[in-house]
């Protein structure tokens, strides 16, 4: 029996996702030379300064025990943002930003579902204002998780709709708020404007909030995210990240850069297309699943 089996359906779950990127990591095992080494890391988006450190780790050590060394040390790498989610108020409030197609929206529909099975209450906040339907979208994803949604129309104060959710949970003692906003383009600078009102009117409404301000990042977009990540941090000063579309990219390797880089912790990844599919990050088990599993 694999390392795999019977630790938990989550896992699981990650290590089938992850499957792409597998492919990639398990041919680290075998390779004759550290160039080979280096161009393998490089292909998976591990970033040159991540890849530096593994290549470091494993120079010397006898190809039986090279997956153990590069296993231990991505998992330090992963953990380089560390840290949980901060002690909340009720409502505890998560601010979801990202660029347009990231999977924002499905995430935080995946999150609100995750939440819910958790026994908690939500309400989720439409604040996407700029797209067409966008509350309509939200409000399928709503029923889906079963929480209650706070809806918008377009061109509707997107800050405005974050307040009254706030005020709406707290009025009923809910436990979160989530608020998901319009996707945006971090080289725009009147809508990342928008996102920094957002968070200062949400701090009003609530002192102390959001305690999360979570970017989601398409994994399948490697470096780019990168750049993202730093602009988004930048302007709205982020507390961590959310990775989706694991399932879907052989750059899996970008979070390791991500972690090491920004020095942000990964909150979530997404690894499939259902409602069960998000997982709360663990990074000795994403190392652990870069080379077990089926």
């Amino acid at each position: 029996m694999s390392a795999l089996e019977g630790i938990g359906r989550g896992l699981r779950r990650l290590a089938s996702g992850l499957a792409r990127t597998r492919s990639v990591f398990r041919r680290l095992l075998s390779a004759e030379s550290d160039e080979e080494l280096e161009e393998l890391l490089l292909g998976a988006d591990v970033g040159s300064r991540a890849t530096e450190l593994l290549l470091d780790k494993v120079r010397g050590v006898r190809p039986a025990e090279r997956g153990t060394a590069l296993e231990a040390e991505i998992a330090r790498l992963l953990s380089a943002g560390g840290g949980a989610p901060p002690a909340a108020a009720r409502p505890a409030v998560i601010l979801i930003v990202g660029v347009n197609g990231s999977g924002k929206t499905t995430t935080t529909g995946k999150l609100c579902y995750r939440l819910r099975r958790e026994g908690k209450r939500v309400v989720l906040a439409a604040a996407d204002t700029y797209r067409d339907a966008a509350a309509e979208q939200l409000a399928v994803w709503a029923e889906r998780a079963g929480v209650e949604l706070v809806s918008s129309r377009q061109g509707q104060d997107a800050a405005a709709v974050a307040f009254d959710a706030v005020r709406r949970a707290q009025s009923r003692d809910d436990d979160f708020v989530i608020v998901d906003t319009a996707g945006r383009l971090h080289t725009r600078t009147d809508l990342m404007q928008e996102a920094d009102k957002i968070k200062r009117v949400l701090g009003r409404v609530r002192p102390g909030a959001p305690e999360e301000t979570l970017l989601v990042l398409d994994a399948t977009v490697g470096q780019n995210g990168l750049a993202q990540a730093r602009a988004f941090n930048e302007q709205l000063g982020l507390t961590g990240l959310i990775v989706a579309k694991l399932d879907g990219t052989a750059r899996g390797g970008v979070l390791i850069a991500i972690a090491l880089e920004l020095g942000l912790p990964i909150r979530y990844v997404g690894t499939g297309e259902t409602l069960e599919d998000l997982e709360p990050f663990d990074p000795a088990a994403y190392a652990r699943a870069l080379f077990e599993g089926d």
